[in-house]
């Protein structure tokens, strides 16, 4: 990891046709997949605007599988990106044209629970929600709760450094990883981290989390588990403005409580997941406020009386305390399945995320009502509030003629505002493709530079993840439509 210089932005293939054979002497012909069929399932993410196809997808088996493929990659120059459930809404693990996508999914094993030292060691293909069931036997789960948990994986989150609902509490992906074992874009495996949070030097784990797979590929992830919580107290506020809700996370915050969660959605979101799972909310409402306890049963029953008091002096239309684990369980059910129950209200729409200071939340919800009303959009609202991550999802009709500039220059608008406001264009899913020119509005010429003079040391010739994360003085990356500039330098196709 000498080099410092920065990374050719789009590295060349020598020779597709050499590299297809190295490819089939390394794996059975049944985990080389080259056919256009074979090739459909993978040419986009959960971003479905951008797809291509690759010149060829492979699926190892072994962490030994992985090293030798991406050391051909490195031999060849040939571009890599490596590819979990593909839920990454921010385009992060769409293919590069004439490059390989190395698919994660067999790497799968929970090699080790130690409840003992409180963690576990998995491979990256492991999904989310799996850890949590392995270490619920010895009374441990696993913090990070994204909404897609029950199908991303380990290696994606450690990837895009997620968050989730409990985010609040717990922080997000970097603050539970202990160690990882990786293979570096230049074929060297590193070993980064311990099973102890006190470590001597610089924070290689905290570093790779959240590098959007411009590094290399982690093989292993040593994961710090959390004693369960003994008890929970859930409860559902219904307001008749976001702007209220967004007003009383402001005053729950500033009490000094530290709920496991708040999160709000509004009225579009609450019709969305009222169609998809019959979730029952309070009539009449804009938004819908859930916060959650959770703790030890002393805790939470000393804490319990001032969040009530909180949530009255902040005048819901109606609030409701979860009466036993069901009713918890629903509130949650209705809040996980929003993103994809907004399907269900609009043929197309826009997940934006971004971030901004949470004493103008209030502030943020307002203008993003008016943003929405002038451009004559509907916008849902689904965000983890405590820390101030929007996620607003943007409601088109792509067959409408100019419906989709619109809603692209509205998303715009909202990153804009995150920035403007001192927040951020991202809080948990990434960059990608997607928001790749909105960095620089966050970051100066010189910054921008250090960033990619650390990628190139992880990664000297840029074949990891290439055209992901850094602008390059093009047409937005938001624009999902006509020739997006990586369809011009042929790194992407959507035909």
């Amino acid at each position: 990891m000498s080099s410092l210089a920065t990374p050719p932005l789009h590295p060349a293939v020598a020779d597709p046709a050499r590299c297809l054979r190295r490819l089939a002497a390394l794996l059975p012909a049944s985990r080389v997949l080259s056919g256009p069929a074979q090739l459909a399932a993978y040419e986009s993410d959960g971003l479905t605007a951008f797809r291509t196809a690759p010149l060829a997808v492979v699926v190892p088996e072994t962490q030994a599988e992985v090293i030798a493929l991406v050391r051909l990659c490195h031999e060849e120059g040939l571009p890599f990106v490596a590819r979990g459930s593909g839920t990454s809404l921010s385009g992060g693990s769409t293919p590069v044209a004439g490059g390989l996508v190395i698919t994660l999914n067999r790497l799968n094993r929970i090699l080790r629970v130690d409840p003992a030292q409180r963690l576990a060691v998995v491979e990256p293909g492991v999904i989310n929600t799996a850890v949590t069931v392995a270490a619920a036997p010895h009374g441990l789960h696993y913090a990070p709760d994204p909404s897609s948990q029950s199908i991303c994986t380990i290696g994606g989150n450690v990837a895009f450094n997620s968050g989730g609902a409990h985010c609040l509490k717990y922080g997000m992906t970097s603050n539970h990883v202990l160690g990882i074992k990786a293979v570096l874009a230049t074929g060297e495996v590193v070993e980064f981290g311990s099973a102890s949070r006190e470590q001597l030097g610089p924070d290689w784990c905290g570093l790779f989390s959240g590098n959007e797979g411009l590094f290399g590929i982690a093989l292993e992830i040593k994961l710090q588990l959390l004693p369960r919580a003994e008890v929970f107290h859930t409860v559902l506020a219904g307001y008749r403005t976001l702007e209220q809700a967004g007003d009383a996370v402001s005053a729950i915050i500033a009490s000094g409580l530290l709920p496991g969660a708040i999160e709000i959605m509004d009225a579009l979101a609450l019709e969305a997941a009222s169609a998809a799972v019959h979730a029952e909310y309070p009539p009449g409402c804009e938004a819908v406020l859930i916060v959650e306890l959770e703790g030890p049963r002393e805790v939470v029953a000393a804490q319990r009386p001032q969040l009530d008091a909180l949530i009255t002096a902040s005048a819901p239309v109606e609030a409701r305390p979860a009466r036993d684990a069901a009713e918890r369980a629903a509130i949650w059910k209705g809040r996980k399945s929003a993103f994809s129950a907004v399907g269900r209200l609009s043929p197309d729409f826009i997940v934006q995320d971004g971030v901004v200071p949470r004493r103008r939340l209030g502030e943020a919800l307002r203008r993003i009502a008016e943003m929405s009303r002038a451009a004559g959009i509907r916008c849902a609202n689904v965000f983890h509030a405590g820390d101030g991550n929007l996620h607003p999802l943007i409601l088109y009709n792509g067959a409408e003629p100019g419906a989709l500039d619109r809603a692209e220059v509205l998303a715009g608008n909202i990153l804009k505002m995150c920035v403007e406001m001192g927040g951020s264009i991202t809080g948990e899913h990434g960059v990608g493709l997607e928001k790749r020119d909105y960095l620089a509005s966050m970051f100066n010429a010189d910054e921008l530079d250090c960033l990619q003079r650390i990628r190139a040391a992880f990664d000297p010739l840029g074949i990891a993840n290439p055209g992901k994360m850094f602008p390059d003085g093009t047409a937005p990356a938001l624009a999902q439509h006509g020739l997006h500039p990586l369809e011009k330098a042929g790194l992407i196709s959507r035909e």
